[in-house]
């Protein structure tokens, strides 16, 4: 495997300039990832138990690892779960991070924000966080901001230097790694190529569609899985929920077609209604096709499932 470290993996202890995007709590996927050189991540917002979820995944790894936590409501008690569990790379997104930083530095923690304006950035770097994420709306899952990825990481980079600035967004294979770096950003974080990670857990149909999409399959959509997470823009495979939706002229919640209708249920039995955020993964049952299946405009890219060190090796093979 090649190596190109940069001045943030030295920040973060890693030797490839790779990032796991927060998708699921799989300890799993993340160590895998991290045992491959790069960084794991896990998405601690939605987690019964924190804690158990930072404890299973070092038992995994010896390597470091990050837990992301989104701020659309206070996270102070799931944060110092995370940090009382050994957690020390800690990533923010959405919301105001300057409540939080203080409380992962005085733990010897590191902090990533992720940001979708130069402006944002600025904010950011003045409450404290040591590294930007710079997220282009190219993105799969949910999206920051309203800029595409090419504009986005040198304005960021400009705006922050010399605070580490990582490429989010567009990035599906070496040559995305290799043209974000040459842009300035110091790593490249992915989500949707890891999707088809073989220790990601997602439903074979989910797996089926990514392998299938084109680069134009994948829709922004401002408000359509909106039950549990209001007004959280987000992109997302078109299926027959969103087609319904917008044929009645997209309607607020309560007046879309089949609101509250049980259209599938995760493995533990609890019931996924119609628009609400709950991606299709394995053991789910019911209607998959019409849940949201993430996926940014990169997904043209990933075409085939691969362990995540093989994914890792793919990504940093022209650097």
């Amino acid at each position: 495997m090649s190596t190109m470290p940069t001045p943030v993996c030295a920040l973060l202890g890693i030797e490839q300039p790779i990032v796991l995007a927060p998708m699921v709590a799989v300890p799993a996927l993340a160590a895998a990832v991290s045992n491959a050189g790069a960084l794991g991540m896990l998405t601690l917002t939605w987690s019964d138990d924190v804690a158990a979820v930072v404890r299973e995944t070092a038992a995994l790894t010896e390597r470091p690892f990050c837990g992301n936590l989104v701020l659309t409501e206070d996270r102070h008690r799931r944060l110092d779960q995370a940090l009382d569990a050994g957690l020390r790379i800690v990533s923010f997104f959405m919301g105001d991070p300057s409540g939080y930083t203080e409380q992962v530095h005085d733990a010897g923690g590191i902090v990533l924000h992720t940001v979708g304006t130069a402006e944002e950035a600025r904010r950011a770097v003045d409450s404290g966080v040591d590294v930007v994420v710079a997220q282009g709306w190219e993105s799969g899952g949910h999206v920051w901001g309203t800029v595409a990825t090419l504009p986005l990481v040198p304005a960021v980079v400009d705006a922050v230097a010399p605070v580490p600035v990582i490429a989010a967004g567009g990035i599906g294979d070496a040559r995305g790694v290799a043209a974000v770096l040459a842009l300035g950003a110091q790593a490249a974080w992915l989500g949707t190529r890891f999707l088809l990670a073989e220790e990601m857990p997602i439903h074979d149909d989910y797996r089926r569609r990514l392998i299938a999409a084109a680069e134009t399959d994948p829709q922004r959509y401002a408000d359509l899985y909106s039950v549990g997470w209001p007004d959280s823009p987000h992109r997302a495979l078109r299926n027959s929920t969103a087609d319904a939706w917008q044929a009645a002229g997209r309607p607020p919640l309560a007046q879309r077609p089949g609101a509250g209708d049980v259209i599938a249920h995760f493995t533990s039995g609890e019931p996924i209604v119609r628009y609400e955020p709950a991606p299709p993964m394995a053991g789910t049952t019911g209607d998959i096709e019409a849940l949201s299946m993430w996926a940014g405009q990169s997904v043209a890219l990933a075409k085939r499932s691969q362990s995540a060190a093989d994914i890792v090796a793919e990504l940093t093979s022209r650097i």
